[in-house]
């Protein structure tokens, strides 16, 4: 049986990098970053990523692989995480999957067909359309012209609503359908999946509390200076939701508390289309809220394994 790897799955805020530190202490495993924000060099506030205390603590994996002006795909973490989860396996060590994006770990777990590559005229063209017209505009088109794409996409995502259009209007195909084609002759990956959940009224105010509290830790002299070093606010980056609202206040369009409260709705509505994602996903299993996450999650991972050599 080839080597599993255990994928923590669950909306943002919920709990999954401290559940993914215990486990990968007790597993005597390493964790394999599957968080895109995460993944770019010199954000480090508004990512959330690991301290240099928990990086110590266990090995991690596809954190600072690229710089900010860098395009991250579904293909491209695909093709590192399973090169590192191999690695690591080879180790004798137990690969544990970190991340929120449900597109990202399908693609890991399932493969990706083959994407068309980036149109720069498409691109030049469109991204002119949403200065002139509003992104809300090329979102509508974006829901008539593949409407199963729009509704995974939060509504100011420039970079992927333009994106899928692109595709949509250079290939005659919509990008859903060309991510449901599967690529011919890849193997499926063993995975052990867990979710976290929790109540929705206490999963918003978890949100709103940490977007507060990375806030108070400097968030916005982070991208003053990401700006001041010249890094641009189109750059991809800088779409993510959070960066791209501190961006608006940093130029003066939006107070404080604007830009605070408009992350907020915008990381609450992220978090539901992310558990309606893996809600779908009949593999995951489910760990109650009221459970002993890391205990349960071991306990699953030591019932899949027995008698297959797996040792502590």
């Amino acid at each position: 049986m080839e080597k599993e790897a255990l994928v923590i799955v669950g909306p943002t805020a919920v709990g999954k990098s401290a559940l993914a530190l215990e486990l990968a202490e007790r597993l005597g495993g390493e964790i394999v970053n599957a968080d895109a924000l995460q993944a770019y060099r010199r954000l480090e506030i508004g990512t959330g990523k690991p301290t240099p205390a928990e990086r110590a603590r266990v090995p991690h994996h596809l954190l600072d692989v690229l710089d900010p002006v860098e395009r991250y795909s579904a293909g491209e973490f695909a093709r590192r995480a399973r090169e590192v989860i191999s690695e690591v396996a080879g180790r004798g060590r137990v690969p544990i999957v970190v991340g929120g994006s449900g597109l990202y770990l399908q693609a890991l777990v399932e493969g990706i067909s083959p994407l068309p590559t980036s149109d720069p005229g498409w691109r030049s063209r469109l991204r002119a359309r949403a200065a002139a017209d509003g992104l809300p505009v090329l979102r509508a088109e974006l829901q008539r012209l593949d409407p199963e794409t729009a509704a995974r996409l939060g509504a100011g995502d420039t970079q992927r609503i333009l994106r899928a259009l692109e595709v949509v209007l250079s290939t005659g195909v919509p990008l859903s359908r060309w991510i449901a084609r599967q690529p011919f002759g890849r193997t499926k990956l063993p995975v052990l999946a867990v979710g976290l959940t929790l109540p929705r009224a206490i999963l918003y105010d978890r949100i709103a509390r940490r977007a507060r509290g990375m806030i108070e830790r400097g968030w916005v002299d982070e991208v003053r200076r990401l700006l001041h070093e010249g890094l641009d606010p189109e750059t991809p980056a800088f779409q993510a939701i959070g960066y791209r609202q501190i961006v608006r206040h940093v130029s003066g369009e939006w107070s404080l508390e604007e830009a605070l409260t408009e992350t907020v709705q915008a990381t609450r509505r992220y978090a539901k289309r992310q558990e309606t994602w893996f809600r779908k996903r009949r593999e995951v299993v489910w760990l109650d809220p009221s459970t002993q996450h890391c205990a349960v999650a071991e306990a699953l991972w030591y019932s899949r394994h027995a008698g297959l050599g797996e040792t502590r």
